[in-house]
């Protein structure tokens, strides 16, 4: 149980977050009136208390708003909960939706200590249900009901894509087979080929929204720009042959071009990263290797699956 030490709110993005005491959460929105509300994941910043408090201990003068966050919670080491965590505060149902983030410029904060906390300390949340959170209030983890849905990412690598001078059809390809599949799609990317800007996203995906699969599509033949598979074998902590070779094989019944494809699947924290080919039609050829069996393996990493073996 954890107690709600201040809710604060900012007008502007850019300006410092004050604790106002009391707002209304709006359901897939955010606080009433903060900058940061939106229809996005990242709808309401939380922080715990005791994360403040050690800076303070280093002797940072930072009043509850400084790190922006909307948030302070006594109780909690929000760092150490999962994504996908509920959190009750009364009326108000937040689901956490991102730990830490990407700190593009050093704040106020970083420039007087050479330390932020919210970078890697904060944590992320969307609204469920409204109502309204003062200082004071209680706040609990709520036992969820049912099973969460399986979140996916799609990422189509593409020069051209990228540059706008071709149309993605495979990522949406993609994302139309994962939705009739029951999946949440969390966020699709459009990058160029090469390794520097997949790696950053993988991390980023897998590490802050710690989600269950991403599926690339595109740079994976033999062309020098081609290095998905590198990329992703380059954050990668364990890797699944098994996924690449059920590809490579139904698809070599369709074609023996397929030979030629260089996906990989592997895995990094609790995340399935798959590679699958660039051309619309190879994707789908793809997808009917795996994806219906897929529950299994996402399941084991959730540490939700039965073992494969069974009496």
């Amino acid at each position: 149980m954890g107690t709600v030490l201040a809710v604060c709110t900012s007008e502007k993005k850019g300006v410092q977050k004050r604790d106002v005491g009391k707002a209304t959460f709006v359901k897939d929105w955010g606080i009433e009136g903060d900058a940061h509300a939106g229809k996005w994941h990242r709808q309401v910043s939380l922080l715990s208390a005791d994360k403040i408090d050690d800076f303070r201990a280093k002797g940072a003068e930072v009043v509850f708003g400084d790190f922006g966050e909307n948030l302070v919670v006594r109780g909690f080491d929000f760092r150490s909960l999962p994504v996908g965590t509920l959190l009750r505060c009364g009326e108000v149902l937040l689901e956490m939706t991102q730990i830490g983030k990407e700190c593009h410029s050093h704040c106020a904060i970083y420039q007087t200590m050479g330390d932020c906390i919210m970078p890697r300390e904060g944590v992320f949340a969307r609204v469920l249900e409204g109502g309204v959170i003062q200082n004071g209030d209680e706040m609990v983890i709520e036992e969820r009901v049912g099973k969460r849905p399986y979140q996916a990412a799609v990422i189509t690598l593409s020069d051209k894509g990228a540059r706008g001078e071709r149309e993605d059809k495979s990522g949406p390809v993609i994302v139309e087979r994962l939705e009739e599949a029951g999946y949440e799609v969390a966020e699709t990317l459009l990058l160029p080929d090469g390794p520097l800007p997949l790696k950053a996203q993988l991390i980023r995906l897998c590490d802050q929204r710690q989600l269950d699969l991403i599926l690339t599509t595109g740079g994976t033949g033999f062309t020098p720009r081609d290095q998905t598979p590198e990329a992703t074998l380059a954050v990668a902590e364990r890797q699944v042959p098994g996924i690449a070779e059920a590809i490579r094989a139904y698809s070599m019944q369709i074609t023996r071009r397929a030979m030629f494809s260089r996906g990989v699947a592997a895995i990094r924290g609790k995340t399935l990263i798959v590679n699958l080919p660039g051309s619309p039609k190879a994707v789908q050829e793809s997808l009917d290797a795996f994806l219906s069996d897929l529950p299994h393996g996402l399941d084991m990493l959730r540490g939700e699956g039965a073992e494969c073996a069974r009496k």
